[in-house]
């Protein structure tokens, strides 16, 4: 029997609480060409969900990571291409970027200037949860000479960053831009993480928040998390930009 997607969430959209922009700008809903979205029937039942939150603008950002998914501009938009039939008419407006893990290979997307930035040339960068890039500083200079406006990824998931938090202040200060996850807030990646993500907050250094959507079990914790009464607060505290990009 074929599993309804659209099912996947047990929530009526009268009982969603709306994230607190339109435009998301971190997501893995592209199917096939990375670990979020396996097929096309998910990615339209995760880009449903996400309308349900209010968001009428996606800029989906598939990895882009040496030796496991090396995507292209031309594997993206096959992958992209096949989303968007699939939604027909009823789909939001969603273009396609890249979530660029920083090593050799992006390094060489770099050099021979095949960058799939987001609009207004933001660039979302990404740290291994292993090892910082080596020269993080010096590569957020190289792309800003570039032209290209920097965005790290969930900077509170970088668990080699907890014990020197002035880490934070110095690649803020390099005039590199932090976006956050909903799914940090909600605790789904344990304790220490929320607390780091609440931090960063307190400190002025959020400039975005993303969902960084891979899957169902993403959806219904994000979509948990909006009925809280820490939802409603932590709302009243944030200055996003997500809307700005245009």
């Amino acid at each position: 029997m074929k599993m309804n997607m659209f099912g996947l969430f047990n929530k009526k959209k009268s009982d969603t609480v709306s994230l607190p922009y339109t435009t998301d700008i971190h997501s893995h809903i592209i199917p096939g060409i990375d670990d979020g979205s396996p097929d096309v029937e998910h990615s339209v039942a995760l880009v449903k969900q996400m309308q349900e939150w209010g968001v009428k603008r996606i800029i989906t950002t598939p990895h882009v990571t040496e030796e496991t998914f090396e995507n292209t501009p031309e594997t993206i938009t096959a992958a992209y291409n096949l989303l968007k039939e699939a939604l027909g008419e009823d789909a939001p407006e969603i273009i396609f970027s890249a979530e660029y893990r920083m090593d050799e290979n992006f390094l060489k997307h770099v050099k021979n200037d095949i960058l799939i930035p987001l609009p207004g040339n933001h660039i979302l960068i990404e740290n291994s949860f292993l090892q910082p890039f080596w020269d993080l500083k010096g590569l957020i200079y190289q792309l800003q000479l570039k032209g290209f406006n920097p965005i790290l990824a969930h900077p509170e998931r970088y668990a080699y960053y907890y014990d020197e938090k002035e880490i934070y202040t110095d690649i803020y200060n390099s005039g590199c831009m932090f976006q956050l996850n909903w799914l940090s807030l909600a605790g789904y990646y344990g304790k220490e993480t929320r607390n780091i993500a609440y931090w960063l907050i307190e400190k002025g250094y959020v400039d975005f928040l993303g969902t960084d959507l891979h899957n169902r079990r993403h959806a219904r914790a994000i979509t948990e998390f909006l009925q809280t009464k820490e939802y409603r607060k932590l709302v009243e505290k944030l200055n996003l930009k997500n809307d700005t990009l245009k």
